[in-house]
């Protein structure tokens, strides 16, 4: 983050409405909502977690232990049933309509 000097990039007017409020302290102006990246957008760490999560998932439906899964990603056995949970209730819907186009439901 660089800091600029207000007297450089507001308006006097504006920068006089400003001294109002807050003289001589550094103020953090924050990117417009639809300019702001979500967390992990930029560095990949979203699609990095959520691809460990997927795969946790998978692990723990094809028969992995609570117990194995917290030892291979050093993760609680709290956080990998709340996981295994979101997961399990994001794919119920996928699941359903796959069983009822096969017509087994």
């Amino acid at each position: 983050m660089n800091y600029k000097n207000g007297k450089d990039v507001l308006p006097p007017r504006l920068l006089e409405e400003l001294q109002r409020y807050i003289q001589g302290e550094l103020l953090y102006i924050p990117k417009q909502h639809n300019e702001r990246a979500a967390w992990g957008e930029k560095s990949g760490s979203r699609i990095m977690i959520k691809r460990r999560n997927e795969e946790i998932y998978r692990r723990y439906a094809n028969g992995s232990t609570v117990q194995e899964l917290e030892r291979q990603y050093h993760l609680s056995g709290e956080s990998i049933r709340k996981i295994i949970i979101k997961l399990r209730s994001a794919a119920a819907p996928a699941v359903y309509e796959a069983a009822v186009q096969a017509g087994k439901h």
